[in-house]
């Protein structure tokens, strides 16, 4: 079984993935990380260096292959995989997904503490950082809540939402 965790970032995929895992004994994989390693570059060099078109496009490809060669999976997907393409499709058919929803001022909050290492909002100050949050959460809504399922993620620990994950398969 794969199981893939979606939602915008700072919602805790990361987090809640790796305690997921450990507590089923499943791997645990960001697909982030894993395009970097294939690629042998971060994310922001390939889209600096690439632009973003070639970023989703491979994007895709290695979320396929991904999906279709794994099992007893965790997988942490970035905020905008599931906007792009076929990949909500393939992340609803190849996988068990989970929406974690986090309020604006749940994300804001955690961007705020860790915002250097995200380059699209290291630079917004925070009433421009609400602005954009709030802007994409409206414009990811709709691939989001294709999920199978949806988690709250504002009043809960990770360990607490890791069992509630758990709980639905």
């Amino acid at each position: 079984m794969i199981i893939s965790l979606i939602g915008y970032m700072a919602s805790g995929k990361s987090a809640v993935g790796q305690e997921l895992a450990r507590k089923n004994d499943y791997s645990f994989m960001d697909l982030d990380a894993y395009i970097e390693s294939k690629e042998g570059m971060t994310i922001p060099e390939i889209f600096e260096d690439k632009g973003e078109i070639y970023f989703r496009k491979i994007e895709g490809e290695y979320l396929k292959e991904v999906l279709e060669n794994s099992d007893n999976l965790v997988l942490s997907h970035g905020g905008g995989t599931p906007c792009y393409g076929n990949n909500m499709n393939l992340i609803k058919e190849h996988s068990n997904s989970v929406y974690l929803r986090a309020s604006i001022n749940t994300i804001v909050k955690r961007l705020k503490t860790g915002k250097n290492s995200r380059p699209l909002v290291a630079e917004l100050d925070e009433d421009k950082l609400s602005e954009y949050v709030a802007k994409h959460l409206f414009e990811r809504r709709n691939f989001y809540e294709q999920a199978g399922n949806t988690i709250d993620v504002d009043k809960n620990s990770v360990e607490e939402l890791a069992v509630e994950i758990q709980n639905l398969f």
